[in-house]
């Protein structure tokens, strides 16, 4: 094999290799990369989170994708589109999470516990949830927060709940 024709196999070779990631991550939600959202500040019980509020079905399928750590006392809020069960799941999430589902007028029905990048779905009991709020693993039961407790301001003033 001549040098030059090796050469331009090698580049080739690693061109190929370095276009087909990017490619691949076109097909990712939101391109691979986390998201950045406007927050609010919700209140339970006395514990204060800043949340990034995740309203559009886009915003949603991202939510928590591809982070590789979260502040403490920060979370993400999900105005879902419609009161019925809930269900999520860790899919390119790499940080350990707790979900609350939460009904229209902002009580809080169930927290569950997360691990990173399981994609099974953890499903609410209930069939009114309206809400869900992600915050670090353990974040509500560090805060003594459990279901019964109530969301100030509560979720309705963020966007309108599902119907």
């Amino acid at each position: 094999m001549k040098p030059r024709f090796f050469l331009l196999l090698v580049l080739g070779v690693v061109w190929l290799s370095a276009a087909l990631p990017g490619h691949a991550q076109n097909n990712l939600p939101n391109g691979g990369h986390p998201q950045s959202l406007p927050t609010v500040t919700l209140h339970i019980n006395n514990a204060e989170l800043t949340t990034e509020v995740a309203s559009t079905p886009e915003q949603q399928e991202t939510g928590l994708m591809y982070r590789t750590k979260m502040d403490d006392n920060h979370g993400m809020i999900f105005l879902l589109p419609t009161i019925t069960y809930a269900d999520f799941w860790m899919r390119n999430t790499f940080i350990p999470l707790s979900v609350a589902y939460i009904d229209k007028n902002g009580v809080i029905l169930e927290i569950h516990d997360m691990k990173p990048l399981d994609e099974t779905p953890i499903f609410s009991k209930s069939d009114q949830v309206a809400y869900a709020l992600e915050a670090n693993l353990h974040w509500f039961a560090l805060n003594g927060i459990k279901p019964g407790d109530k969301i100030v301001p509560p979720p309705a003033t963020l966007g309108k709940p599902g119907k």
